[in-house]
């Protein structure tokens, strides 16, 4: 199974931290991860494996969306920073759409995220 992960700027540390913490979850469950570019970037860099797409503004949102599309990713944890402008606003709407057409779980924090990864994994 593979989930996808996302983070503003200012949300990347408290994603790697997230993941830090559910690592025994993930690895137990032999969930996979794609990341948009400087999310999976971060997250390589404390140890994590990742799949790296484009960075979300360079249309690493849209390739994780194809990927749900496809039927690949099962869910998504896309942590937000709702205090903050975002210059590529429609191609996070879009990916927000796909998940809902296609039914795919999406985590915007890290409470739903760790409600998500428990329901994903005891399915």
């Amino acid at each position: 199974m593979k989930i996808a992960v996302i983070a503003h700027d200012g949300k990347k540390a408290e994603m790697v931290s997230f993941l830090n913490k559910n690592l025994s979850v993930l690895d137990s469950a032999n969930i996979e991860i794609v990341a948009t570019g400087t999310t999976g970037k971060h997250a390589q860099n404390a140890g994590l494996k990742v799949e790296r797409v484009q960075s979300g503004p360079l249309g690493g949102d849209a390739q994780i969306a194809a990927q749900i599309v496809e039927g690949i990713v099962k869910g998504v944890f896309f942590f937000r920073d709702p205090l903050d402008k975002h210059p590529h606003e429609p191609d996070i709407n879009m990916l927000m759409r796909i998940c809902d057409v296609h039914n795919i779980p999406l985590a915007t924090n890290p409470a739903t995220a760790e409600l998500v990864l428990k329901g994903i994994v005891f399915e």
